[in-house]
């Protein structure tokens, strides 16, 4: 018994080392086709694929991800990998679009990345921006730029939290009002059938902050605000709307339709045109006042007017010396005035008969004041020289979040 148990206690001794030498030397086909039995895992245990035999044997590799393809060429769903050099990545010609939302995520104008595999890049082989594929039209930085619509408002952040005011911020706020309400207003005739009508906007009924929102809602709309420019490729240094009826700066003409984008103007409000209304009846009431035997009628005419001209200036705004002569021929001849409602910071307004600015008067519009240039006026030269910063009413900034700058509209009648 005891040479059978020292016999058997050999032959499991020998088997063991041979298992240890198994795992350390790799086999060999013999058919000579030793890369690919290797790489595949044929003739090895478990269809391992390594050079190593593995106690845990792994699922082999389907046929639609091979891991060997041609002369020993590395493939998987992204790219190739030469063999010899594992490092070199060669980008496949065949690539998913931006429409293909499933297959690829686009991530810029030159890269794609795939979503099953996000750290693998491809370059794209044209250097086609997202807005024109699928389109054959040309777009450009600038033009993008100008179709941009623009609010004049402060963005209001998602998180922002409003504390509520104190009793004494409310009652100071009060008697600010109650200063404001003793304002009386202080009219100017300028010059025959041009009327300044000096804080005129009344801020007990809330009219600028009412007007101010309007002018927001519909300037992020269709048919917003725009940067325009001329022909010959200059900008304005403000930015328009047009309500009612669109001009256009480059054929100085007004259409149905705004010629950059297509899109239509927005209607004038109601309480827009009742302002205009008010404004010339306060003009013909006050130089009834001022003058005896003069006939403010003639030379403020009333208008019922069906276009507005929306511009907002930043603080580096300006606008030139122009007239305003685009309108019919029956309207300039009857000398229908010019409606001009200013609010925000100040404004240096510029007129005169010349287009010369050494020889234009000056008048500063502040914000709630009206001007109103008819009759023999109509044609005057007038423009803005410059935006004063820091003089619009605070409480104008706080309530409506108005960004600094002048937001000015001018009514008139074609």
């Amino acid at each position: 018994m005891l040479r059978s148990w020292l016999i058997t206690s050999s032959v499991a001794s020998r088997s063991s080392r041979f298992s240890v030498l198994r795992r350390r030397i790799p086999f060999f086909s013999s058919s000579g086709d030793n890369k690919t039995a290797k790489m595949s895992g044929q003739g090895t245990p478990g269809g391992f694929s390594g050079n190593r035999a593995s106690p845990h044997p792994r699922k082999p590799v389907s046929a639609g991800k091979s891991m060997c393809q041609g002369d020993g060429v590395y493939k998987s769903p992204n790219v190739f990998r030469n063999a010899k050099y594992p490092k070199t990545v060669m980008p496949q010609h065949s690539q998913a679009s931006p429409e293909s939302a499933d297959e690829s995520t686009y991530e810029s104008p030159n890269v794609f990345r795939y979503a099953k595999s996000p750290h693998t890049v491809i370059a794209q082989r044209s250097r086609a921006s997202p807005e024109s594929i699928g389109s054959n039209t040309r777009r450009s930085p600038q033009r993008d730029a100008e179709m941009q619509h623009f609010d004049i408002c402060k963005a209001k952040d998602a998180g922002h939290v409003i504390l509520k005011r104190s009793l004494q911020a409310i009652n100071r706020e009060k008697r600010i009002e109650a200063e404001r309400a003793k304002i009386v207003p202080q009219h100017i005739h300028l010059r025959p059938g041009m009327i300044l009508l000096k804080n005129y906007l009344d801020h007990d009924d809330q009219a600028c902050v009412k007007i101010v929102k309007k002018c927001r809602d519909l300037g992020v709309g269709l048919g917003g605000f725009y940067r325009p420019g001329y022909r010959d490729g200059a900008k304005l240094h403000l930015r328009m709307m047009c309500l009612g009826m669109n001009w256009d700066p480059q054929s100085r003409s007004y259409d149905s339709k705004r010629s950059i984008d297509g899109a239509e103007p927005p209607k004038i409000p109601e309480y827009f045109i009742e302002m205009v209304d008010r404004a010339i009846q306060s003009s013909h009431d006050f130089l009834n006042a001022q003058s005896h035997g003069v006939n403010a009628a003639s030379e403020v005419p009333k208008i019922s007017p069906d276009l507005c001209i929306v511009n907002f200036y930043d603080n580096n705004g300006r606008l030139g010396l122009h007239q305003d002569r685009d309108e019919r021929e029956e309207s300039l001849r009857r000398g229908l005035p010019v409606v001009s409602f200013s609010l925000g910071d100040t404004a240096t307004f510029l007129y005169g008969d010349q287009r010369d600015i050494n020889k234009a008067q000056e008048v500063e519009l502040e914000s709630g004041d009206a001007l109103i240039f008819g009759g023999k006026s109509r044609h005057i030269f007038h423009g803005v020289s410059s935006i004063i910063p820091n003089t619009a009413p605070k409480w104008l900034i706080e309530e409506t979040g108005m960004l600094p700058g002048r937001l000015n509209l001018t009514f008139r009648q074609y």
